[in-house]
């Protein structure tokens, strides 16, 4: 499978903290609501099927499904799908989660999702070019991909890892490898291989000196990337 043990082994380790919003995942509770936006701003949520690649604890899964989609979580982290499950209990908030890799789900469902999210996933994978082909064979034709990861260079080795890592404490130590790094000239020449058009590069930022996240155009270190399938012919 594409999947790396020690990764799994270290969202594992984390998964009670899934839900702390000052906890080691507190930058993506941060990041949660301008993703969210983000989102949005290409297509509307409500009614649509959504498919969450690497959902972890639920965090972009249950906002989405409380927009009005119809949302499917995915993880090969068990430990993060039994946080996602039983905070949806408590919350009441409605997410299907399953424990499947991508790659299988879309031998199973292709072309049965208008969104397919796969966020701040694609860095932890071995083969993320796989990842990215099977988001191309689970969105419908006219449907959308957003993808977010980190880009490699020496200014994202570091913001994104001696900064962020190791003097601001923004992620525990370890959670990136530079090497796992993905360029954006990468990750569009993946999409366009798995028959996508790519539409927009966003970049995301930490202010300072409050390290508050915005979106920008600086793909430098953190960014997002909208892609779409070319509708079917004819529609």
């Amino acid at each position: 499978m594409n999947v790396s043990e020690s990764e799994i082994k270290k969202f594992a380790d984390a998964a009670h903290g899934w839900w702390d919003a000052d906890g080691e995942f507190r930058t993506l509770h941060q990041i949660n609501p301008l993703r969210l936006d983000w989102i949005g701003a290409h297509v509307a949520v409500d009614g649509m099927r959504v498919l969450d690649i690497g959902c972890g604890g639920g965090l972009l899964a249950e906002a989405l499904a409380l927009r009005g989609a119809a949302v499917t979580g995915i993880d090969l982290a068990e430990k993060s799908l039994k946080v996602a499950r039983l905070h949806a209990l408590e919350t009441g908030v409605k997410v299907e989660y399953r424990h499947v890799a991508a790659e299988a789900l879309a031998d199973e469902q292709p072309c049965s999702f208008d969104i397919v999210c796969c966020m701040e996933m694609l860095e932890h994978v071995p083969r993320p070019a796989e990842i990215v082909e099977a988001a191309g064979r689970l969105v419908r034709p006219g449907g959308w991909v957003f993808f977010s990861t980190i880009n490699r260079n020496p200014k994202s080795f570091a913001l994104a890892i001696v900064a962020a890592e190791y003097l601001l404490r923004l992620v525990p130590r370890g959670t990136h490898a530079y090497e796992a790094f993905i360029r954006p000239s990468e990750l569009a020449a993946w999409c366009r291989a798995a028959g996508l058009d790519v539409v927009e590069f966003k970049g995301l930022e930490m202010r300072i000196p409050n390290l508050q996240p915005h979106l920008s155009d600086n793909v430098d270190v953190n960014y997002f990337l909208a892609c779409r399938r070319a509708a079917a012919s004819g529609a």
